[in-house]
């Protein structure tokens, strides 16, 4: 019988590497996917040593759907995946006619068509394995347009509509799917959408890596649609729903507008 293991994508840094401590802690193999070989390579040495489990590195480029369609091949080769946790992902913060769309393109390809190549690919897999589980990174940008993060915006809501559906389609299976929504989070992807200094980071509580991680993992375990993690998270993910949707976008807009970065 094929071991069982659970894969990670953007293990490297942020969320990625919290959900990989806590998989190995309880015992799982794992394979471990990002561009960065060598924090890879350093974050397995860890694991191992740590908890003496088997764990795989394999780097790729997710902005491209050849190799993320290599990736799934190689790791689920003589292994049954349990557990598949999409977390790979990154935005970019600006107004969308000044953004360099190939950024644009490449989010797109890593937060929209990489997910959905390995959850596709991991539906089948894990219904034919005997059951397994999903666990997609989103966020509550998601709930809302997100001006002067447009595009980024817009993928979120796609991972949550497409993890929503999907679970009702799975419903009563093997195989659940679980959205994890967190809010601003202490991770390296404020430094990679260049938004340091948006008033939406200036204002408001962020989340440490690993409590947001651990809240995720429960949700999966349980079976939940939708995980979004504290209470300020919370109202933004409903106020839409309230609000007249103009003004929503209106309010997102200046959260999210690009301040002048001061000398530290």
């Amino acid at each position: 019988m094929a071991a069982k293991w659970t894969l990670i994508t953007g293990a490297s840094d942020g969320l990625g590497r919290e959900f990989a401590r806590i998989a190995a802690a309880e015992g799982r193999d794992l394979i471990l996917v990002a561009r960065r070989a060598e924090r890879l390579e350093a974050l397995a040495e860890e694991l191992r040593a740590r908890h003496r489990i088997a764990v795989e590195v394999m780097p790729a480029d997710l902005s491209d759907p050849a190799a993320v369609e290599a990736l799934w091949r190689r790791a689920a080769h003589r292994r049954q995946i349990e557990v598949l946790v999409n977390d790979a992902g990154f935005g970019l913060n600006g107004a969308f006619a000044e953004t360099d769309l190939a950024r644009e393109l490449a989010s797109i390809a890593v937060n929209v068509t990489a997910l959905t190549i390995l959850m596709k690919h991991a539906v089948g897999h894990m219904r034919a394995q005997g059951g397994g589980r999903i666990l997609n990174v989103g966020s509550t940008a998601g709930f809302m347009p997100g001006p002067n993060m447009a595009v980024y915006h817009a993928t979120k809501a796609y991972v949550l509509s497409l993890s929503e559906a999907v679970a009702e389609e799975l419903r009563g299976g093997n195989v659940t799917v679980t959205a994890l929504c967190p809010g601003a989070t202490a991770t390296g992807f404020q430094s990679v959408a260049q938004m340091e200094n948006a008033l939406l980071l200036r204002i408001l509580p962020v989340a440490e890596a690993g409590a947001v991680a651990r809240a995720g993992w429960r949700a999966m375990q349980r079976g939940r649609r939708i995980c979004v993690t504290g209470s300020f998270n919370r109202f933004f993910a409903v106020a839409p729903r309230l609000s007249p949707r103009a003004l929503t976008t209106r309010i997102t807009a200046l959260f999210l507008r690009p301040g002048r970065i001061r000398a530290r």
